[in-house]
């Protein structure tokens, strides 16, 4: 039953994107079978193979060892506070401290061409093979590694140059994005086969979305990609210096985040409590969130759990919902672990949009921000569909 259920909810999620639909008339539904049907083989071969399970243990292992050597800084600053032998463990010393070297290290892998490579090269296999326009296969397989700010920051001489309709495709594509530098905080608070899992799923089901919500024609002469210069790279130890600022901030401004939204959920839920001892955030996030988590083929029994954790990451933050769902886990059947924990694998909720809004105004002005800026609502929408239809198809594998 659970299983018809968690079919039903792809149905659903495919079927309200279309009922958004700018233009139902424009949808090529050839492009969006294949990506779907990439996304079954995905999740396949990653949760049913043995080579997907050795990809994942190889690629596990290579973020423990980012982590490992980050870490080695860590501890020459905070000594005994953040030992390496993992004796001691704390979020802040062991998840965040870390972000440091690991946005570093794949700076620096940008700056010597590796890594726009790697991005460049999944991005032009994924065009041929879905006949998607270039630029958007593209930059949905670069916001798996960079992030939205980045993303949109390497790619503006060309998105300043594009319409409105693809600039919207970008800002929602942009909301189911990771980055390379959170990915070792996500390998320790999740099982790592399901984070490594979310992200090319991710990234599939972004277009899929987009592809339905927002379809347009782009002619031969604009489907291109722009590659930075080289002038446009700077100075090696320019970049790895400013890379060790930006990680030390991203991870003091997480570490803020946190302290904030825990406090605030903390404080918020005494206030409730006064009302009915059973009122609190996470149950209201819970209700609210229910009927997406039903349709995951989630067992009755664990609904409201699963529908609080996507409150919490949607509204607050998914390292909080991560953190959260680690304490649930022994309550959690194989099926319910699986669907929570690739929804939780990216950056859809409300600061997200407040960065994009941001970063359209920075980089583009005024009025193409204020067209974003209309469908604010579309932006976080398309997100949750796309954890979704993560989530849900992932559930398909795993009972």
């Amino acid at each position: 039953m659970y299983f018809i259920i968690n079919i039903i909810g792809i149905l659903s999620v495919l079927g309200l994107a279309f009922l958004l639909s700018f233009n139902k008339r424009g949808i090529t539904y050839k492009p969006l079978i294949i990506l779907f049907v990439l996304q079954l083989i995905t999740t396949w071969f990653m949760l049913s193979t043995d080579i997907g399970g050795t990809v994942i243990t190889l690629v596990s292992d290579f973020f423990l060892w980012l982590i490992s050597s980050g870490m080695s800084g860590v501890n020459f600053v905070f000594g005994e506070f953040a030992p390496i032998d993992g004796s001691t463990f704390t979020l802040f010393m062991n998840v965040l401290m870390p972000i440091i070297f690991v946005v570093t290290f794949f700076d620096i892998l940008t700056y010597f061409r590796v890594l726009p490579l790697i991005i460049n090269s999944i991005g032009w296999v994924l065009s041929k093979i879905t006949k998607m326009p270039r630029f958007e296969s593209f930059y949905a397989i670069q916001v798996m590694f960079l992030g939205n700010n980045e993303a949109l920051a390497v790619t503006r001489d060309q998105l300043n140059k594009m319409s409105d309709k693809r600039l919207l495709t970008v800002a929602m594509i942009s909301m189911s994005c990771v980055s390379a530098g959170m990915l070792g905080g996500y390998l320790q608070l999740l099982d790592p086969k399901y984070v490594l899992t979310a992200i090319p799923l991710n990234a599939i089901g972004a277009l899929i979305i987009t592809s339905l919500i927002n379809p347009y024609t782009v002619s031969k002469e604009e489907d291109v990609v722009y590659t930075p210069s080289k002038a446009d790279r700077g100075n090696f130890f320019d970049v790895i210096s400013n890379s060790m600022m930006i990680g030390g901030k991203l991870a003091l401004i997480i570490a803020v985040m946190l302290i904030g939204f825990v406090s605030l959920i903390t404080a918020a839920n005494s206030f409730l409590g006064l009302i009915h001892d059973d009122l609190a955030l996470e149950n209201i996030f819970g209700l609210i969130f229910s009927p997406i988590s039903l349709l995951m083929g989630v067992e009755f029994s664990q609904i409201l759990s699963v529908g609080q954790l996507m409150g919490v990451k949607i509204v607050l933050n998914e390292f909080v919902a991560m953190t959260n769902l680690k304490e649930m886990l022994s309550g959690f059947n194989a099926h319910t672990e699986a669907v929570a924990s690739t929804f939780l694998v990216s950056f859809c909720n409300f600061a997200t949009i407040g960065i994009i809004l941001g970063s359209m105004q920075s980089l583009f002005g005024e009025k193409k921000s204020r067209f974003i800026a209309k469908y604010t609502w579309l932006l976080l929408v398309s997100g949750i569909l796309v954890s979704s239809l993560t989530a849900m198809v992932v559930g398909l594998f795993v009972w």
